[in-house]
């Protein structure tokens, strides 16, 4: 749950909070006058069935649209959401009640009511809960005493198309007493609804003796499998959503930590318990004071989001998506603070109100399982129950198999047994009592500035971070309960914190354990997936400041330079730890420098000798290496699903291995590394002569850095294809674990680049990079590595596809393609963010080649557009290097003249900027385009 550290989010009141006066229903929608209009619509049309009810459905339209607007008022002006959604339900029970009353007195009327003509109208649902999202369906249960009448059916056939006539979405069922029993007992569902289940309207008599059978009949006695029934149902939903509570799209409803948790409580302890109201129910014994308010707040917190989320997309969205997420910040009063977004810490109180439900439900659950086990069924109840057994040398105990505590006052008189409950329970492979997790929240003050320091606080620390097999669940149970945040406050400063962009799934914390598990499963050899991290995990000696570094890689988040800044964090932790300073320094150069070798491999000519040289000039040695790789192989793996792939994989061992075979080797300058480089190109190109007995004169013409880019099996596929294509082009499709290859050679052009790239993009393709070889006899070779929307190989197993790509990639080269016209798909998620677009170029990052970055919104056809920018400048591009974050890209492109050095003239490469940033600008916002942006634009342009 969350700490005293969060209050500020927790507690504090944003501008939007100011609540109106209290409402009642009789000063928003005056019943008694309501029935009377349609009493006076029904003896005006008394000739005129069809034009009564028509009239009767206009006053009670009217008094629908009228209530619903005062609830969306009220909202805009502070109301929680739980408020404005029992204000709905109370609108919506008057209308039923008045069209009820006006059918059956004005329209169908029972003449002389006889018992099967009995009818009493129940919600259920969320509706039945006294609760409505404004746009949610409406649930409706007509009981029907024994049997099925004519008057029954019409009436409930008159109710339902005059709702249905009014616009709204309404689930229904018809069904006696002893039937909605038998449904009851064999599908928790139905089950579920009727324990929802409260009277609107009709023959309340009948309602009150069908809520009398079912729990008599279908609840008394069936508590344990209820139970066990919702808490399957909750882990099918949560592994349905992705079973993680941290994404940076939650959905509101369905999402782990979410409302439906939340109902999952509610309905187990009412099952149990009984009750109306949800306070009603929440306030039985199993909660403490406690934790029934941090229920109430979560409540209130997600329906006020969830009520804002439905007025301003006008459906029934669930889903707290990017472009939604500015606005419902804004509409609740979360502005900019600082360094941090006022959208990023509206998200951090949505997480930290998900991370109280998350620790509620653990704690309830077990409280339940519990309370069950004691219960004394079948020939348990003539056995003895199993005593708590203590753990030797430990003031721990297991009980039902869980470790607790005897009493909660062994964290009073020894703070640090708090975090040695949770290193004991991943030794005995248990999980923590409910009991003891209460009593660890309630003493989270007792963690001072004092402890921190403390020897026994440092070593259970370390013992948590270090000693177990699975660190990542440790530190994710201490961070649930709050304690990680108290003990290493540079980490508690991002517990629950977002980034708004597209490219980090989860907020920083829960990234930061996962990468700390994923570290854990490479060293553990559980990562089948990373061979080479695994093997060189044994080379390590600092596996201490790896982990650490890890735990502490991100806590400069939010505070400026993120590596910067993580470094000073990093030594502050480092230091309270009492680690000496050659092993904090290490820590802290490990975080300051934890993004240089992932963008190294993938926005750098990693066969470029003054690339290979100036990383191993910044990394020094081979075990910051092995660690840097790790962490970098760790960081991305943990970022989201599909994030990390083959080809990143790839570029990452291969800049290992050539920064490895510097260092070994003392020649780590870029002459070393070339003259390197060039023995390793004349080592290919003889081993390629001994495979073939000649190698084609076009590639003896390419420079060192085709030949080491590409193994032996590779070299020899090229020679087949380039002797095969003799003075035409020729284009081969293959497909790898890394991507789909596409090797294209013909006579060499400027602006071929632009072409080939221009027909992929056309094809449906992404480039994940591009390498380009000339020859001096004018004849050009080049690789491309394409993707798929999702990260995985263009069209595998498509061979339809791929034949069309390399076809059309022919006519590129031949220069007989069709026009390219490129649609930018406009998509709603990425229209939420501000990408402004940048351009640099570096005259000092290749000895032979201008290396331009630059960075802006991902477009369909980008590469295209920039490469024909190069090509209309006169350059020839050596190689591309494309990486892809989410909405934003970053590409780097190493160019040179066309007589082959670098083009040095300020005025032409300023020149050169201004039109990449025209390109990267084109189309691009002043601002995000979100949904009230729409409306607003929408409704100016109406006003015309």
């Amino acid at each position: 749950m969350s700490t005293p550290a969060d209050a500020e989010l927790v507690s504090k009141k944003t501008p939007a909070a100011r609540k109106p006066r209290a409402w009642k229903i009789a000063n928003i929608i005056d019943g008694r006058a309501l029935r009377v209009k349609l009493t006076a619509a029904a003896e005006q049309h008394a000739a005129d069935q069809p034009a009564a009810r028509k009239a009767a459905l206009e006053h009670l339209h009217r008094a629908l649209f009228r209530g619903r607007l005062i609830a969306q008022e009220r909202l805009q002006q502070g109301a929680d959401g739980l408020d404005t959604a029992r204000l709905l339900s109370a609108v919506q029970d008057e209308v039923i009640s008045a069209l009820y009353d006006f059918t059956t007195t004005h329209m169908i009327r029972a003449r002389n009511p006889t018992e099967g003509e009995r009818l009493a109208i129940v919600a259920t649902g969320g509706y039945g809960r006294g609760v409505l999202a404004p746009s949610s369906d409406i649930d409706l249960l007509f009981i029907r005493s024994y049997k099925q009448t004519p008057h029954t059916e019409s009436v409930v056939e008159f109710m339902l198309y005059a709702l249905w006539d009014m616009g709204l979405k309404v689930g229904n069922a018809f069904r006696t007493p002893e039937e909605c029993v038998r449904l009851a007992k064999t599908d928790v569902t139905i089950k579920t609804s009727l324990i929802d289940a409260r009277f609107i309207c009709g023959d309340e008599g009948l309602s009150k003796e069908t809520s009398r059978l079912f729990r008599r009949e279908a609840v008394s006695g069936h508590d344990a499998q209820f139970i066990a029934d919702k808490l399957a149902e909750r882990d099918a939903r949560h592994t349905r959503q992705g079973d993680a509570r941290y994404v940076v799209e939650p959905n509101i409803k369905e999402g782990k930590g979410g409302l439906r948790d939340l109902q999952t409580l509610f309905w187990i302890m009412k099952h149990i318990h009984g009750g109306e109201t949800l306070e009603q129910v929440m306030r039985a014994n199993m909660l403490t004071s406690h934790e029934y308010q941090v229920f109430m707040r979560a409540a209130r917190f997600f329906w006020t989001v969830r009520c804002h989320v439905h007025y301003l997309t006008g459906r029934a969205e669930e889903r707290l998506s990017f472009d939604l997420q500015p606005e419902i910040a804004a509409r609740m009063g979360y502005s900019d603070r600082g360094a941090q977004l006022g959208v990023e810490r509206f998200m951090k109180r949505y997480f930290l109100a998900a991370k109280d439900v998350g620790g509620l439900t653990r704690i309830l659950a077990a409280k339940l399982e519990a309370a069950q086990k004691k219960k004394p069924e079948g020939l348990r109840k003539f056995l003895p129950s199993p005593a708590p057994k203590p753990i030797e040398g430990t003031p721990f105990l297991i009980e039902a198999g869980r470790i607790s505590v005897e009493d909660g006052s062994i964290f009073q008189d020894d703070p640090v047994n708090m975090i040695r409950l949770f290193v004991e329970a991943e030794r005995q492979d248990v999980d923590i009592h409910p009991d003891a997790l209460s009593d660890v929240t309630r003493n989270l003050r007792l963690i001072t500035a004092d402890l921190r320091k403390s020897d026994p606080a440092r070593n259970a620390f370390l013992d948590a971070l270090l000693s177990g097999s699975l660190p990542g669940r440790t530190l994710m149970r201490m961070n649930e309960a709050g304690v990680l945040g108290k003990l290493v406050p540079e980490f508690g400063g991002i517990v629950a914190q977002t980034q708004f962009n597209m490219y980090h799934h989860y907020t920083v914390d829960e990234h930061t354990l996962r990468a700390v598990a994923t570290i854990s499963d490479i060293e553990h050899g559980r990562a089948s997936d990373q061979p080479l991290p695994t093997k060189i995990f044994g080379e390590i000696e600092g596996r201490r400041a790896l982990y650490l570094a890890m735990l502490l890689h991100d806590t400069g988040k939010g505070l400026g330079d993120q590596q910067v800044e993580g470094m000073k964090t990093a030594r502050r932790a480092c230091k309270r730890l009492g680690l000496d300073k050659a092993e904090t320094e290490l820590v802290a150069w490990l975080v300051g420098n934890h993004l240089e070798m992932s963008e190294t491999a993938q926005k750098r000519d990693i066969s470029d000798p003054r690339t290979v040289s100036d990383f191993a000039e910044l990394v020094g040695s081979l075990e910051r290496l092995r660690l840097l790789y790790v962490l970098t192989v760790a960081d991305i793996c943990a970022v989201g699903p599909a994030v990390w792939n083959a080809w990143k994989g790839q570029l990452l061992s291969e800049l290992y291995h050539a920064t490895a075979a510097a260092l070994r080797g003392g020649r780590s300058d870029e002459y070393g590394v070339a003259a390197a480089l060039e023995d390793r190109a004349e080592q290919q190109r003889e081993a390629l002569a001994d495979r073939l007995g000649s190698v084609p004169a076009t590639m003896l013409e390419f420079d060192t850095a085709y030949w080491t880019a590409f193994d032996l099996d590779t070299l020899s596929e090229h020679a087949a294809l380039v002797s095969s294509a003799g003075s035409s082009a020729v284009v081969d499709v293959s497909e790898q674990t890394s991507g789909t290859v596409l090797v294209a050679s013909g006579p060499d052009r400027i602006g071929v680049f632009a072409d080939v790239a221009g027909m992929i993009a056309w094809e449906g393709a992404s480039i994940a990079s591009a390498q380009v070889f000339s020859s001096i006899s004018g004849r050009f070779l080049d690789v491309f590595i394409l993707q798929d929307a999702r990260g995985a190989p263009y069209a595998a197993g498509d061979t339809e596809r791929l034949g069309r790509l390399k076809a059309s990639v022919l006519s590129a080269i031949k220069g007989t393609g069709p026009g390219i016209d490129l649609k930018t798909r406009n998509e709603r998620r990425r229209a939420a963010f501000l990408v402004r677009p940048q351009a640099q170029i570096h005259t000092d990052k290749s000895a032979t080649c201008l290396v331009v970055d630059v960075a802006g919104r991902d477009k369909v056809g980008l590469v295209y557009d920039l490469a024909s920018v190069f090509a209309e400048a006169d350059l020839s591009i050596d190689s591309a290097h494309i990486a892809s974050y989410g909405e934003r890209v970053f590409d780097a492109f190493y160019v040179r003249s066309r007589s082959g050095g670098k083009a040095v003239d300020e005025t032409a490469l300023e020149r050169l900027k201004e039109r990449l940033l025209a390109v990267l600008g084109r189309e691009e916002p002043d601002a995000p385009k979100t949904p009230a942006r729409s409306l607003r634009r929408a409704a100016a342009a109406d006003s015309f």
